[in-house]
């Protein structure tokens, strides 16, 4: 398995990487976007291997396949009219959702390598998520226009739009609940059986705009919360109906000390995601880093090495063998910082035990 093999067999590393690129000296994905990356994700437990989608501001989605050594073999790629923010696959993995500022969502058919578009909005589409219930089927897109839409892909026109107060910025998907984050720290639960309704607003407990938001199960292995990550170094822990007040809590990360005039530099959270086995959760932040946290021992597992550039995402391959993080500039210091010099990297890291809950002593 991909966590057996021994790090440095395989990869390209030390050959063309400066060790300051990749301090943790994780596997490389050779031929990685030009731009930024805006999204990750794993293909699902439906098919053997391991396919990783990523989308770039450069306008294109990029698929590789990682063998269990943690080579990565570049498959194809497929272009949009603006820079991509959000990629899903559909749950047999034949299919990937890529969303852009085209204001468009296509759909890419990885058998025949070809695509089609499936849904529209007046405004980039900022997130797309497949939503497979047992009864139907659909794609649910967020826009900047402040909407929602669901979309059956054998019509052009949404089967369902819904109003949000105002501009999505982030969105998860767990059958049956999704959660939806806006502009004005909006937070709004949804619930998916029968047909997608609100089921409760909730209150943000973060005080600055949310960045990132990502659903984990209970222990009955049911959506029963989620964690939302804002551009203040904070995350924090919601339940959607807790059984105790204090089941909620926040919690500060990516957040540096000792800087010579004694204030903390505090970062943005760019995005969390759950272990799939674990439950345990990974930030990355515009510090450079990702950290590891056990969420019900409420404690720190593991941080990173600083990389030379923030983390913009990361995500789980199914069976939480694989943590895949991309390093490239998020833009959070403004133009003044971007250096056109600096490359884009997507690294793979074994990490299934690192991820492990910490045990009870």
């Amino acid at each position: 398995m991909f966590n057996q093999s021994p790090l440095g067999t395989g990869t390209s590393f030390g050959s063309s990487t400066p060790t300051t690129a990749n301090p943790m000296r994780d596997f490389e994905v050779i031929s990685p976007p030009d731009d930024s990356v805006s999204c990750l994700a794993f293909s699902p437990a439906a098919i053997p291997q391991n396919f990783l989608i990523a989308g770039s501001w450069d306008n294109n989605v990029r698929c590789w396949e990682v063998e269990q050594t943690g080579k990565t073999i570049p498959k194809s790629m497929q272009t949009m009219q603006g820079p991509i923010l959000d990629v899903c696959w559909s749950e047999d993995g034949t299919k990937v959702f890529m969303a852009s500022c085209d204001k468009m969502v296509k759909c890419w058919d990885l058998s025949s390598n070809q695509t089609a578009q499936v849904a529209q909005h007046d405004a980039p589409v900022k997130t797309c998520h497949w939503i497979k219930a047992p009864s139907y089927t659909c794609l649910m897109t967020g826009s900047w226009d402040k909407t929602l839409k669901f979309w059956d892909l054998r019509s052009s026109n949404p089967i369902m739009t819904i109003t949000l107060p105002e501009r999505c910025y982030c969105a998860d998907v767990d059958y049956p609940m999704a959660v939806v984050g806006t502009a004005g720290r909006g937070l709004i639960v949804y619930q998916l059986e029968g047909k997608p309704q609100e089921y409760k607003k909730i209150e943000s407990p973060l005080k600055y705009q949310h960045r990132c938001v990502s659903i984990f199960r209970d222990k009955k292995n049911a959506p029963a919360g989620f964690a939302l990550g804002s551009v203040e170094g904070r995350v924090a822990i919601q339940y959607v109906t807790p059984q105790n007040p204090k089941d909620n809590f926040t919690f500060k990360c990516h957040r540096s000390n000792g800087t010579p005039s004694g204030y903390q530099d505090i970062f943005a959270v760019n995005d969390i995601a759950f272990h799939p086995v674990h439950g345990t959760l990974a930030t990355v932040g515009s510090d450079g880093r990702f950290s590891f946290w056990d969420k019900d021992a409420r404690t720190k597992l593991k941080t990173s090495e600083a990389m030379e550039q923030p983390i913009t995402r990361c995500c789980f391959n199914h069976n939480g063998q694989i943590f895949a993080y991309s390093v490239s500039y998020d833009w959070s210091k403004g133009h003044e910082f971007y250096n056109p010099q600096k490359k884009n990297y997507i690294f793979l890291r074994p990490c299934y035990d690192e991820l492990k809950p910490r045990t009870k002593s």
